[in-house]
C-alpha cells in the first residue's frame, strides 16, 4: 500500500487536463473578444459567437466529460446505462458546440482578414446601348 501525498494526485495528468481545457476556453474568448472589441459588422459577430460556442465547449462539456461526471456514449453500440436521453443530449451538445464553434470562428477570422470581399473597380460604370435601329436626325 501506497501512502501518497494528495497534491501528487491533484499534479496528475488525468486532473489537469479539465483544468487546461477550462483555462483554455476562457483564454480563447478572451483573445477572441480583445480582437473584435473595436470593430463593427458580421465579422466580429460570427467570431464571437464561433468563440462562445468553444468555450462554452472547452470550458464546460469536455471538462465534465474528463471528470467523469458524464456518461460518454459507448463507441461500440454497447449498454448505455440507464439515461440514455442525457448522454444523447450532453453528446449533441458537445457535437453542436464544438464543431459549429469552429466553423464559426474560422469563417469568421476569414471574413474579418477580408478573404470574401471583392476588389472594387475605378472604372466607370457604361450602361450598354440595346438598340437595334440607328437614331433618327
Amino acid at each position: 500500500m501506497s501512502f501518497l501525498p494528495p497534491v501528487l494526485l491533484l499534479a496528475s495528468i488525468g486532473a489537469m487536463r479539465p483544468v487546461f481545457m477550462i483555462i483554455m476556453g476562457v483564454f480563447l474568448l478572451l483573445t477572441v473578444w480583445r480582437i473584435t472589441r473595436g470593430t463593427s459588422g458580421w465579422a466580429p459577430r460570427v467570431l464571437m459567437a464561433g468563440a462562445l460556442m468553444l468555450a462554452f465547449g472547452y470550458a464546460v462539456v469536455m471538462p465534465l466529460y474528463q471528470g467523469g461526471m458524464i456518461v460518454p456514449v459507448s463507441p461500440d453500440g454497447g449498454a448505455l446505462f440507464e439515461h440514455t436521453a442525457s448522454q444523447i443530449g450532453w453528446h449533441l451538445a458537445k457535437m453542436v458546440s464544438m464543431n459549429c464553434g469552429w466553423l464559426l470562428l474560422g469563417l469568421g477570422a476569414a471574413m474579418h482578414a477580408g478573404l470574401f470581399e471583392t476588389e472594387k473597380s475605378t472604372a466607370p460604370i457604361q450602361v450598354p446601348i440595346s438598340s437595334s435601329h440607328e437614331p433618327v436626325r
